[in-house]
Parts: structure tokens; C-alpha cells; sequence
């Protein structure tokens, strides 16, 4: 059955963002990535492609990596969402160092798919070119994992290496 919200509708819900409990009004077809940015005032996420192809809009809920703008915000109420603007992580010492960045645009997503990307597979997730027996992560592991997130720049070379740095 679908059901048909008037226009001016909102729901109130609570999201913990980057450990602080807030409160919101919003719609219920409001993205996560809308929710973030409009409501929130987080910029750091990114809005490339609207569409679930590019990565900018990475973010991690309870951990795991999402394109939050594929996800509506209703769908998080209770979790724990981190943002570029809540971590504090050695990958970001490592973008720096190893040139893992060029505009800057994709950035954000980059990291927090790094992020996701190392906590699945330290918990043993294999990828699609995951060797068996493999204790690390190899070049092409690593790009396989992050192939969600586009960089427009071409900075691929530096974040596979600012990631092996991190792995390691």
C-alpha cells in the first residue's frame, strides 16, 4: 500500500552524529547525505553524483561504509553515523604523506571508504580478488575494495599507497 504524506509533512527523529545526539525535522524523503549537508551543516560529505556511482558521499554508520545518498536519514535514527568531520585516523596522515589527494572533492568519501574498507577486511571479508591464505592486503585487493569511490583527479596511485601504509 503506499502511502501519500502531504506536502509540509516532517518527522522528528534522533541521529547520533560524530558522537553528538541531535535532533531533526525533516522530511521522510530527505537523504542522509541531504540531512548531513542542508540540515547539519557537515559539507565534508560530498554530493558528486547523486546516485550511488562516485563514492564522495561515503560515510560510515556503526562502522560500515554507505553511500549516504542512496540511504534516506529516516532509515538511521539511533545509529551511530561518522563523518570526515569526526575521524581522527593514521589514513589521513597517510593522504597527506603519500599524495592521496589532488582537488580535494573526493577526499572525504576516500577516507571514510578506507576507513569501512580496513575494518571489513580486518573481520575476515573477503573481496573479490582475496588470495587464499592471504594475511595481508595486496595492491590490487586494495583497489578492488575501494573501486566504489571515483577520483576525478587520478590520485589513485597515492591512496592505494597512503592505504597499504595503513594496512600494514
Amino acid at each position: 500500500m503506499t502511502r501519500i504524506i502531504p506536502e509540509g509533512n516532517v518527522v522528528t527523529l534522533r541521529m547520533r552524529v560524530n558522537g553528538v545526539t541531535r535532533s531533526l525535522e525533516l522530511e521522510p524523503w530527505v537523504s542522509l547525505l541531504d540531512a548531513l549537508r542542508e540540515r547539519l551543516g557537515l559539507t565534508g560529505t560530498k554530493k558528486g553524483c547523486d546516485q550511488g556511482a562516485c563514492g564522495a558521499c561515503t560515510v560510515l554508520v556503526d562502522g560500515e561504509r554507505i553511500n549516504a545518498c542512496l540511504a534516506l536519514a529516516v532509515q538511521y535514527e539511533d545509529r551511530d553515523i561518522t563523518t570526515i568531520e569526526g575521524i581522527t585516523h593514521p589514513i589521513q596522515q597517510a593522504f597527506i604523506e603519500h599524495d592521496g589527494f589532488q582537488c580535494g572533492y573526493c577526499t572525504s568519501g576516500q577516507i571514510c571508504s578506507a576507513i569501512g574498507m580496513l575494518a571489513e577486511h580486518g573481520a575476515g571479508m573477503p573481496s573479490a580478488v582475496t588470495e587464499p591464505g592471504a594475511s595481508g592486503l595486496s595492491e590490487a585487493e586494495i583497489r578492488e575494495r575501494m573501486s566504489g569511490n571515483l577520483c576525478r583527479c587520478g590520485a589513485y596511485n597515492g591512496i592505494v599507497d597512503a592505504i597499504k601504509e595503513v594496512a600494514r
